[in-house]
């Protein structure tokens, strides 16, 4: 595997009015290709800001990202776009659907957003949901939708797949079907999935572990032998 993704000496700073509040500080990591990588933390910890770091949908205040050995730091708000839109998929807790289309629909809908996609309904069978094509949101269960919402994501093909809370919002057996999902874009497909948690048993299905504390990275774990998503103790 070779870095896709590698932070050095990144900080993010927001400013409102006279307060200063430093998000980030310091932040050096690496992701390869084709991992699966958690990033753990309290709340409060910078892991949300870290992904939208990651994801190009905040900039950082200091230091250099890159991505597949391009400065994303050096990008101007039209390459950044482009970046965004072909290249990372995003899921988040809550499934952010478009209640008056189908589950179809939505998936689609990134294509009406000028995104070339796959087929709409083979995204939907890649994670199990081609039969409720013509449902509505209100008409699945949580689960569903979340699964709608990763297909969605999974239709541009994006090389980097970002999961905020992605079970969050879920029961047991249902969370551990969309982990499933998720682990197997690594695996079989050997897409970059990059979730961020506060379920620390969530560590033993990733390949990689980021553990954020007070703004900075304190320790990076590797796995050898990741757990399958249906074997973890819930």
């Amino acid at each position: 595997m070779s870095a896709l993704i590698t932070f050095e000496n990144v900080g993010k700073i927001y400013k409102t009015g006279s307060i200063v509040y430093e998000a980030l500080h310091d932040v050096n990591l690496e992701i390869e290709e084709g991992e699966l990588v958690v990033i753990l933390g309290p709340s409060g910890a910078g892991k949300s800001t870290l992904l939208n770091l990651l994801g190009g949908l905040d900039a950082a205040s200091s230091g250099k990202i890159f991505f597949a050995s391009e400065e994303l730091t050096a990008f101007d708000d039209v390459k950044l776009g482009k970046f965004r839109a072909m290249d990372v998929g995003i899921i988040f807790q809550f499934y952010n659907l478009v209640p008056t289309l189908t589950a179809v629909e939505n998936v689609a809908l990134m294509e009406e957003l000028g995104i070339k996609i796959m087929d709409p309904v083979k995204a939907l069978e890649m994670v199990g949901l081609a039969e409720r094509k013509n449902n509505f949101p209100s008409q699945m269960s949580g689960g569903q939708q979340q699964r709608v919402s990763i297909a969605r994501a999974l239709a541009k093909q994006p090389r980097l797949l970002l999961c905020d809370e992605p079970t969050g919002a879920l029961d047991t057996n249902t969370g551990k079907e969309v982990l499933k999902i998720l682990q197997d874009q690594s695996r079989v497909y050997n897409k970059t999935v990059v979730m961020v948690t506060h379920n620390a048993l969530f560590a033993e299905v990733a390949d990689k572990v980021i553990y954020v504390k007070n703004g900075t990275v304190v320790e990076v774990k590797h796995n050898d032998s990741p757990k399958d998503a249906f074997d973890l103790d819930w």
